[in-house]
């Protein structure tokens, strides 16, 4: 029977096979591309296993679970990939390498409160809803630009890029349209902004479309499925 580190790194070969031929399709380097490690459904070992393979960057959509295996995995970067709300500000801003899903005002300001508590340069993402859907969490394209002076009184919290979910489709090819409005939008806000936030940064890509998002710009893919999917959490 094969072993957890052997199955991912088999998988993981394949997935940087298919980074590398999405990155040469658009004159990309595969270095330009982090891929993160999507461990909510699997356990504190598997996510030990992505660290030790060097897939140090994992992400996390609850963060009670980010909390969890903070304490359990050592080496690893964490990502906030889910919906955070604000009661839960406090404990998380600390553990955060990248929080991807700023997807409010008050979620904003928040977090800019816990950073300068803290003493901590804070990075995150603002969450973008590019595919329009009613249940996805997120400013609209529209929004974003609106509140864009909000963003310069900000000093602990680095405004590092934007992150979109497509809608879920079988073809991925119906993901291209909301992954090249946020890179639009990203282009937009760098000449609004100027110097005070890198915004050199795109999350967008998953298990099924991660290759068009490199296409489209990605500089981080969240892949989950296509990586620890059918392995069992302990």
């Amino acid at each position: 029977m094969s072993t957890i580190h052997e199955i991912l790194g088999q998988r993981l070969e394949a997935i940087r096979t298919r980074v590398q031929a999405a990155c040469g399709r658009v004159g990309r380097s595969p270095e330009s591309v982090t891929l993160i490690g999507v461990t909510k459904t699997v356990g504190h070992e598997v996510a030990q296993a992505l660290v030790e393979l060097g897939v140090a960057d994992l992400g996390e959509n609850r963060p009670q679970e980010l909390w969890r295996k903070s304490d359990l995995v050592s080496g690893a970067r964490w990502h906030v990939i889910g919906h955070l709300q604000r009661n839960k500000v406090e404990r998380t801003v600390g553990l955060s390498s990248l929080i991807h899903s700023v997807d409010s005002e008050r979620l904003l300001e928040a977090i800019e409160a816990e950073a300068k508590r803290i003493g901590k340069q804070t990075a995150v993402l603002l969450e973008v809803n590019c595919s329009g859907e009613e249940a996805k969490h997120g400013f609209t394209p529209e929004a974003v630009l609106a509140f864009t002076s909000n963003l310069k009184p900000l000093h602990f919290v680095r405004i590092e890029g934007l992150m979109t979910m497509a809608a879920l489709a079988d073809d991925p090819e119906a993901a291209r349209p909301a992954f090249r409005r946020l890179a639009g939008l990203q282009k937009e806000l760098r000449q609004v902004l100027g110097d005070q936030h890198p915004l050199n940064q795109l999350s967008m890509g998953m298990s099924g479309d991660f290759e068009v998002a490199i296409e489209e710009g990605a500089t981080h893919i969240r892949l989950g499925t296509v990586l620890v999917g059918g392995l069992e959490p302990t």
